[in-house]
């Protein structure tokens, strides 16, 4: 996300009537409104790449898989309505009855599972405040991190005591099962027409001097 288009504070209703009018997709995070930037080509395979496969696994049970264009709000535990987050997760799947934050039905509260795609500028983000705003959520139970420019995939799934049990896969012929849906991420179908970086290309260039 970049910085903040505004700087005023905006309550919920006040984004999404802001969010609803516009062209462009936004994100809400404690009151201010950041603009999301434009996905990369791997980025957007790897995010139909793992919708199709979650996708044809669920059929015939009571999950769907959502598309990026289905907001997540997030609240924290605190009376303030300034506390809390409306996001667009890459993918994301419900099981039972969707609970809708209003009457527009964009808007999604009861997430099963999330899946994000990491880019060098989310990353962090999406490991650290992000991941800790989705998990106010009761309802999630795994949270998925697809790397981008090398093979790997890391799952936390939420365990009957609170905690998260890390599980990491990084091998193109290895696989992670997401047990809460009964389903399993296949390397090989997540980075289907995925051509990734030689290491060389991954280092940062020196400065001639």
């Amino acid at each position: 996300m970049s910085l903040p288009q505004q700087q005023p504070l905006f309550v919920p209703d006040e984004y999404l009537a802001f969010e609803r009018d516009s062209e462009e997709r936004h994100e809400w995070l404690d009151g201010l409104i950041y603009a999301m930037a434009g996905d990369s080509l791997e980025h957007n395979t790897i995010c139909v790449n793992v919708s199709t496969t979650l996708n044809n696994q669920l059929r015939g049970k009571p999950c769907r898989v959502l598309s990026p264009n289905m907001k997540v709000y997030s609240r924290l535990p605190t009376d303030t309505k300034l506390k809390g987050l409306f996001a667009y997760p890459d993918v994301t799947v419900v099981c039972g009855k969707p609970i809708l934050h209003d009457k527009h039905q964009d808007v999604l509260i009861n997430p099963r599972v999330i899946v994000e795609v990491l880019s060098n500028s989310t990353e962090r983000y999406d490991r650290s405040e992000k991941f800790v705003r989705y998990r106010q959520n009761a309802s999630l139970t795994d949270y998925v991190l697809v790397s981008q420019f090398t093979p790997g995939i890391e799952l936390f799934s939420r365990q009957a005591d609170g905690r998260w049990l890390y599980s990491f896969e990084m091998s193109l012929a290895g696989s992670l099962a997401i047990a809460s849906i009964e389903c399993e991420l296949r390397l090989a179908d997540v980075y289907d027409r995925i051509e990734f970086p030689a290491p060389e290309e991954l280092e940062s260039p020196v400065a001639a001097e």
